[in-house]
């Protein structure tokens, strides 16, 4: 996953407001508010009879066993990788079996990088193996290795100033954890700002909320005019180490060896299934998560969970023998990691529908227990999310935050799209983020069939709401 907040930007777009319209800044509504909210609350008993199908009835359990299905069988999921390709073909199958409609694949070309062999080892001031991850995109060493040694620094701003010693150096970076979306800069720029003052390789400091001696990886981005060095992540425990060193004057010396590689773009896929609106099957509430992962661990929280608990979702109204006014479509994107790839090359595809797009989901932060709904729309929008998000006080989970967002569909939402994403505890999903801890150990089914639940009976009643949600 990768972590981007973007500003919402309102559409210019005026249209009529007919029944089932979209709702453009400067249409008036001839509804009430109190008149949505008396039919928000007629959802309650088709709230109800979802939630206690996902969480008490025969669905318990079902999006974490699936999910358990895929990951066991297939292992972790990276762009480009045979093994996401199958995953694809995997899904694909199993949406037509159970039952959805119009499931289909809409291809994508997406990278192709493996990390290769790779190793770190601190000659001085001891003997002393280095546990490392390189990150995406990242070119190799040659194949004798990079032998130098390192300079420690905290920022961004220590690297400027102390840019007389980089040169003819390994970079290590001992950021502080901040919260993701600001200490990921490190690791997606890093590389970039250690070669511009003549460093070697960066080595970086896992982006991560707690460790056990566990490298994060994750996409890092070259930039035109500025060498290309090789870059990997270590674990909080090595950097923290090295700082100290350094603060006592100890000389540091790395051999690195990474055999990275970056080969042709490939084919790939997005997944997507539906149950067609019956009123207004050319409007569309899309759920969806990302079918790839990084090559370490399953995939399982990152993102196998959203892209399971989205499939849930569609399950959990079809097997009650729901049918939204609206298309609900489910998409499972491919080469997220990458940046969203797949999301966007979606959003080219179908943007020239845009006015027909009610809300768009992700779910990209775990499938823990839920703190509540990440929403991005209009104050009119919230309001009505709000209302939405009170059906689900059976699970007490009502609570609507700012900031819905992910990166597939965060194309969307800068153009005027309402957005939502799960807030899930991201203590813990920080800590297996992008690492080899990212497994079915981390899931829990009963915090899957609570998420499961919210998903499904937002999606439903924003699907099966006579007008669609106002936009800015």
């Amino acid at each position: 996953m990768k972590f981007l907040l973007f500003t919402f930007v309102g559409v210019v777009h005026l249209f009529s407001l007919n029944s089932g319209k979209v709702i453009y800044k400067n249409d008036i509504s001839q509804r009430t508010f109190q008149e949505v909210k008396e039919e928000i609350a007629h959802y309650g008993d088709v709230a109800k009879a979802i939630i206690n199908l996902a969480v008490y009835g025969i669905a318990r359990n079902r999006s974490y066993e699936r999910l358990a299905l895929l990951v066991d069988t297939v292992g972790p999921r990276p762009s480009g990788s045979k093994s996401l390709e199958k995953a694809i073909q995997i899904m694909y199958q199993n949406l037509q079996e159970d039952g959805l409609e119009n499931v289909h694949l809409e291809p994508v070309k997406i990278p192709h990088w493996e990390r290769g062999e790779e190793s770190a080892v601190m000659l001085e001031p001891r003997i002393h193996k280095i546990a490392i991850l390189g990150l995406g995109s990242s070119i190799g060493t040659p194949p004798e290795g990079i032998t130098a040694e390192v300079l420690v620094v905290t920022s961004f701003e220590e690297l400027q100033r102390r840019a007389p010693e980089a040169r003819g150096k390994i970079v290590v970076y001992n950021q502080p954890y901040v919260n993701y979306s600001k200490t990921v800069q490190y690791r997606v720029q890093g590389a970039v700002e250690a070669a511009k003052v003549g460093a070697l390789a960066s080595l970086i400091r896992s982006v991560a909320s707690f460790s056990i001696y566990s490298p994060h990886t994750g996409i890092q981005e070259y930039q035109d005019g500025v060498p290309k060095i090789p870059t990997a992540c270590i674990t909080v425990e090595d950097a923290e180490m090295m700082s100290r060193m350094a603060s006592r004057g100890n000389r540091i010396v790395i051999q690195l060896k990474m055999g990275a590689k970056k080969y042709p773009d490939v084919d790939s896929f997005n997944t997507v299934a539906e149950i067609i609106g019956s009123k207004y099957p050319e409007q569309v509430v899309l759920v969806s998560g990302h079918l790839d992962s990084w090559d370490v661990g399953q995939g399982a929280m990152d993102d196998g969970g959203g892209a399971f608990i989205s499939w849930e979702a569609l399950s959990l109204i079809k097997d009650l023998g729901l049918r939204p006014k609206r298309t609900l479509r489910l998409v499972l994107w491919t080469a997220e990691e990458q940046g969203g790839i797949g999301g966007f090359q979606y959003y080219q595809l179908h943007k020239a529908n845009i006015s027909n797009y009610s809300l768009v989901m992700e779910s990209d932060q775990g499938t823990f227990l839920p703190s509540g709904l990440q929403f991005t729309g209009s104050e009119k929008a919230r309001a009505i999310m709000e209302e939405v998000m009170s059906l689900l006080q059976p699970v007490n989970i009502t609570q609507v935050f700012r900031a819905g967002e992910g990166t597939d569909i965060n194309f969307w939402i800068q153009a005027g799209v309402p957005g939502a994403s799960l807030l899930d505890d991201l203590y813990k999903y920080f800590s297996f983020h992008h690492s080899h801890g990212d497994t079915m150990t981390v899931m829990d089914p009963k915090q899957m069939n609570v998420a499961a639940a919210v998903w499904a009976v937002v999606s439903y009643v924003i699907a099966d709401m006579e007008e669609m949600l106002p936009r800015s």
